[in-house]
């Protein structure tokens, strides 16, 4: 255990003894991790603080955006006179996404796709 992990244990057992953590929020609940397994140990730290404060990767902001212009697509008429505007913003980001690497698949469902794929005669 290195001397920075010491420190903090005896700042932990300290608190706990007096009590400072004891109505903390969640407390006795479990904890709900995030998997990210498929991020290099040296930056998950630093994903991790930006995360909390609030910052994703353009990446990601890319398809959270995606999503809920997928979820407003869904929810309105086809003939309402935004739903182009939109449908172009998310096939732009569709685009975009592709040419980052990352896959677009969760904007069709893999199950919409597939039947999407057997009906066209594409396997």
């Amino acid at each position: 255990m290195s001397l920075l992990d010491q420190l903090a244990e005896q700042h932990i057992l300290a608190a706990l003894r007096e009590g400072e953590l004891d109505n903390l929020p969640g407390a006795g609940q479990p904890l709900l991790l995030d998997d990210d397994s498929h991020v290099p140990k040296e930056l998950r730290v630093g994903y991790r603080l930006l995360k909390n404060s609030g910052y994703l990767p353009p990446e990601l902001e890319m398809r959270r955006e995606a999503i809920e212009l997928e979820q407003l697509l869904n929810g309105i008429d086809p003939q309402d006179e935004c739903y182009e505007l939109h449908a172009n913003r998310l096939h732009l980001l569709e685009l975009r996404l592709r040419q980052a690497g990352m896959s677009t698949d969760f904007l069709h469902g893999g199950y919409g796709l597939k039947i999407k794929q057997h009906f066209s005669g594409d396997k």
